[in-house]
């Protein structure tokens, strides 16, 4: 159970926005019971800020699973989530994500373009056919930027990649690399021969959107902290 300060976590503030460095680990929404939940922390927070005078409004956009980390912004008003959402529907948010595969990468640079179609009672998702019912198309690019030894992968290798969506699927990153032969380190969903005993190799590092209030260009990037991005030169920006 995550019990960490949800303070050292805020990177951007104001009155429309909240933009956090969301750690591994922790649900964005919807905690277990007994568990937190970012939004919960977060409106905990805000009312704690406000001493408690009012009910704090805060509007979840979007979301990254429970095992990634990395960038997420949330709305405190109804005007910057309609806002935002608007943009996130015509591509106007950027998403960046680094990730880390536990296979030697044969084609440096790639674009993936695969139908994805989502099990919501095993919550996976799967590539498939174009003309299976409820398949949605998932496009992504990913880039090789370092490839280290590593004796407890099952190639010997981990390679650190970066990652730009097209599109945003349940689970698309983890997905798409693992259909084409290059599963996430730790990923025990969809790459169960995982041997490195390591967590989630992956980390949206890098969130670009317009402020909501004052057509602003606001750009936050963070450096992954997990285990599975010890050892590589991660670059300062993406």
């Amino acid at each position: 159970m995550w019990r960490g300060n949800i303070q050292e976590n805020i990177l951007y503030e104001d009155s429309q926005i909240l933009v956090c460095h969301k750690p591994a680990g922790l649900a964005v929404q919807n905690a277990k019971m007994g568990s937190m939940d970012m939004e919960s922390a977060l409106k905990n927070y805000l009312a704690a800020k406000s001493g408690g005078k009012n009910a704090p409004w805060l509007g979840v956009l979007h979301r990254l699973d429970q095992p990634v980390e990395g960038v997420i912004v949330f709305a405190k008003t109804s005007a910057a989530a309609a806002n935002i959402n608007r943009q996130m529907t015509t591509d106007g948010i950027g998403k960046i994500y680094l990730a880390v595969t536990d296979r030697k990468v044969m084609d440096k640079e790639k674009k993936l373009i695969d139908y994805l179609y989502r099990d919501g009672r095993k919550n996976m998702s799967f590539a498939t056919e174009k003309k299976t019912p409820g398949a949605k198309k998932a496009v992504l690019s990913y880039k090789l930027l370092e490839e280290i030894s590593d004796n407890r992968t099952v190639s010997g290798y981990r390679s650190l990649v970066r990652i730009q969506l097209e599109t945003g699927r349940h689970h698309q990153i983890r997905v798409q690399m693992s259909h084409t032969g290059l599963p996430l380190i730790g990923d025990r969903k969809y790459n169960p021969k995982d041997s490195s005993g390591l967590p989630l190799g992956l980390c949206s590092c890098c969130l670009g959107f317009l402020h909501p209030e004052t057509g602003k260009k606001m750009d936050f990037y963070v450096t992954p902290q997990g285990q599975a991005f010890s050892g590589f030169c991660i670059p300062q920006s993406v």
